[in-house]
């Protein structure tokens, strides 16, 4: 059957007369405040200024059955990863991608993207601008999740991007007297984009935790008001 599809400028589509596409991808219940629909299949979502981050984006999608591949990334240990609920049995690490050069990284990219539910890749210093379409495209057509990673939220990141998640206001916790052992991370996540990211989220995580994963933080009580007279 012949797809076609009615987009507005914003990208959000309006008509759909295409085939219905696969349900979206699980997310962590820390994430679920700012992915409400989880990771759509199809899509270009990058990720700035946090492996830990990145790593609990996949980590539902993983422990639900998806293979996920990482390429060109830092190292990143094994304990890490299964923390947050990353199946190793499923996910297939290629170092050194992004230094072979653009070519050949956006081949690796693009052959995983046929074969892999999620291709998570650190890009190289430059994209040429037709080689990011013919990715967005080709993670539309296979129904894969194409997740383009920046160590920092000062990098350029992604064109055209159905969402963009990164982090700010980033504060370690437990040595706070100057002396004892880091326990837990607390951090701001935000999430734009365009289609039903364009509106903007935000929520603040414990990344990790102290006992490990991800969660969220919760509101912090209001101080009590004493009643007059």
């Amino acid at each position: 059957m012949l797809d076609v599809a009615v987009t507005r400028l914003d990208g959000q589509t309006v008509v759909d007369l295409g085939r219905r596409a696969a349900p979206p991808l699980p997310v962590l219940p820390a994430l679920s405040d700012v992915l409400p629909d989880g990771l759509r299949r199809g899509s270009v979502v990058s990720v700035s200024g946090s492996i830990s981050l990145l790593l609990a984006l996949i980590g539902a999608a993983s422990a639900s059955g998806a293979w996920c591949a990482l390429i060109g990334l830092p190292r990143v240990s094994a304990e890490a990863a299964a923390e947050y609920g990353i199946d190793l049995s499923r996910l297939a690490v290629i170092p050194g991608a992004s230094a072979a050069g653009a070519a050949a990284w956006t081949t690796t990219v693009g052959a995983l993207l046929d074969a892999v539910d999620v291709v998570v890749a650190r890009p190289p210093a430059r994209v040429v601008p037709g080689d990011a379409r013919r990715l967005a495209a080709r993670a539309r057509a296979k129904e894969s999740t194409f997740i383009p990673y920046y160590p920092s939220t000062s990098d350029v990141g992604w064109p055209n991007c159905d969402a963009r998640i990164s982090v700010r206001d980033v504060r370690w916790l437990g040595a706070e007297d100057g002396s004892g052992r880091l326990t837990r991370r607390r951090m701001t996540i935000e999430v734009g984009g365009r289609g039903k990211a364009a509106r903007g989220r935000s929520s603040v995580l414990w990344l990790p935790t102290a006992g490990g994963g991800a969660a969220s933080v919760e509101p912090e009580a209001r101080p009590l008001r004493l009643a007059a007279g």
